[in-house]
């Protein structure tokens, strides 16, 4: 194959590392598309680094310094600390607009919100502390995706319901911690706590996503009959 030719598929492939994530889909296929990208990516700068020995080592060496966090030992991890970041994570997509499927800042659904967020926490607690667990965390729930309803199922672990029934408007707070999920009977929508009070969705109806208070708002999904649930990893550290 010509070398011109190979320069050409791995700029290709490099702009496919780097265009695809801005979809704000998050699906198996797009996914595959990322992988595929950066394998061929990596692939054409091997071979056209290949003559020259220091460049060629470290593009060999390159996907093993990449697997090292996934294979790091797991230790506990600060529920305080990670809830914390996840919060603040969540309230960064404030006013982002809703999209179906989405799972980025160029569009997110009520799903994609909590699940983005905590997933990102996850990864920015492994860099902190190197901790193993977080990065396969990370890397599960990035492959895995949840819907509403299967977070209300307990999907591949992921939460825990917390036996509380009812709806936001008229249900206790007391026994809530933010970053609680709030998943409609119906399975369609969930919204999180974000503490005092208020809560944070991806909302259809409003076309973004919003913090309210849940029980002045008008909004109808206060209305809903939901179940509450939590993160695992933040229920049980």
């Amino acid at each position: 194959m010509p070398i011109r030719l190979i320069r050409i598929l791995t700029l290709g492939a490099l702009a496919g590392v780097l265009v695809v994530p801005l979809n704000p889909v998050h699906s198996t296929a797009l996914k595959l598309a990322f992988l595929g990208c950066l394998a061929a990516a990596w692939a054409g700068l091997t071979f056209l680094l290949w003559k020259r020995k220091p460049l060629r080592a470290a593009a060999l060496i390159l996907p093993l310094l990449l697997a090292i966090p996934f294979l790091l030992p797991g230790s506990r991890i600060d529920s305080a600390e990670l809830r914390k970041d996840y919060l603040r994570r969540m309230a960064a997509f404030e006013g982002t607009r809703y999209y179906w499927g989405g799972e980025n800042s160029r569009g997110i659904d009520c799903s994609g919100l909590p699940r983005r967020s905590f997933r990102d926490a996850l990864l920015a607690y492994g860099i902190r502390h190197l901790n193993g667990r977080a990065f396969r965390a990370y890397a599960e729930q990035w492959w895995h995706d949840a819907s509403a309803k299967a977070l209300s199922q307990a999907y591949r672990g992921y939460t825990t319901p917390l036996h509380l029934t009812g709806t936001i408007r008229g249900m206790p707070y007391d026994s809530l911690l933010p970053g609680d999920l709030a998943i409609t009977a119906s399975g369609i929508h969930v919204i999180a706590y974000a503490g005092d009070g208020k809560w944070i969705q991806a909302d259809p109806g409003l076309g973004a996503v919003a913090t309210q208070d849940g029980r002045s708002s008008e909004n109808g999904w206060f209305n809903a009959k939901v179940t509450l649930h939590r993160w695992r990893i933040l229920a049980n550290p």
